[in-house]
């Protein structure tokens, strides 16, 4: 095993016995070496072959710009999610998550905090992504001494459910089709188009795609939703959890998925927020038309 590149005294670049590239750690592993040196195996501490030469390339250029101790702690991470979430995840995490940790913990230390407008449907729908979001804020807070806070574990959440998606997702085709599906039940139920620039659209977009993956992937999300909770929901905003029923027959009929009282009554109150942002926006423009 000969060195093909040096990125810095600790990260070398090497191949395998097919050829296909490694990034390889070890302290002090290229200290006072050169290209085509012998690497010294009992240094390396971990080896990273990511599933495509893009993706090598791609993290061979990040680590030239962010320390090595960024992609440990990812490593450390992304290791606790494969065996919580007892799945594999897809390779470029390795490369989102590092540059993510980077950039989020730089930002608050020049205390710039930026709010996760997803934490309330990330803390109920992906709980176990949340709580190893929490572990990993814990984590840096100790080895970096900077707290990133709750919005910052729900970022962190959101590349492991995004890693998941991308694996067990190959048909991203389907997926959308099942989101504009959706989209369309709602906009014939209350008859009104919606527009797709405006941030409550984005927020109920990025709800769909949660909720799509999970169908997709036969993932049911059971919470802890009671049957007053949503009877209460049921009264409050009725026209829209009549129009959840609506899209409950169809990704049953389609999908053979049930939504749980946890899905039904999140989405009653994305969709009624939704239509009742829409009507507001709709009353202003008539009242300024007026005058």
């Amino acid at each position: 095993m000969q060195i093909k590149k040096i990125l810095n005294n600790n990260v070398i670049i090497t191949t395998d016995k097919h050829n296909n590239e490694l990034v390889v750690m070890g302290k002090g592993l290229a200290f006072q070496k050169r290209i085509g040196d012998e690497v010294v195996e009992c240094q390396i501490d971990k080896t990273y072959r990511l599933s495509n030469s893009d993706l090598n390339t791609k993290l061979q250029e990040l680590l030239e710009d962010v320390p090595i101790g960024y992609l440990e702690l990812a490593t450390v991470i992304i290791d606790s999610g494969k065996e919580k979430l007892h799945t594999s995840l897809n390779d470029s995490i390795y490369i989102s998550l590092t540059d993510h940790l980077h950039t989020a913990i730089q930002r608050v230390k020049n205390n710039i905090r930026v709010p996760n407008l997803l934490l309330w449907d990330i803390k109920r729908f992906f709980t176990v992504e949340y709580q190893i979001g929490k572990e990993a804020v814990a984590l840096i807070k100790r080895r970096f001494k900077v707290d990133l806070g709750e919005d910052e574990a729900g970022f962190i959440a959101l590349h492991l459910v995004n890693a998941q998606t991308e694996i067990e997702n190959d048909n991203v085709y389907v997926m959308t089709e099942l989101m504009q599906e959706i989209i369309r039940i709602v906009s014939y139920y209350f008859k009104v188009q919606f527009d797709e620039e405006s941030v409550y659209y984005y927020r109920f977009s990025t709800h769909l795609r949660f909720f799509a993956s999970r169908i997709m992937n036969h993932r049911q999300n059971e919470g802890e939703t009671d049957e007053e909770l949503l009877l209460i929901i049921q009264k409050k905003y009725r026209n829209a959890y009549n129009c959840v029923e609506k899209v409950n027959q169809y990704v049953v009929k389609k999908y053979n998925y049930y939504m749980s009282n946890d899905e039904k009554l999140y989405l009653t109150i994305h969709i009624a927020r939704l239509v009742q942002k829409l009507g507001q926006e709709e009353k202003s423009i008539t009242s300024t038309n007026k005058k």
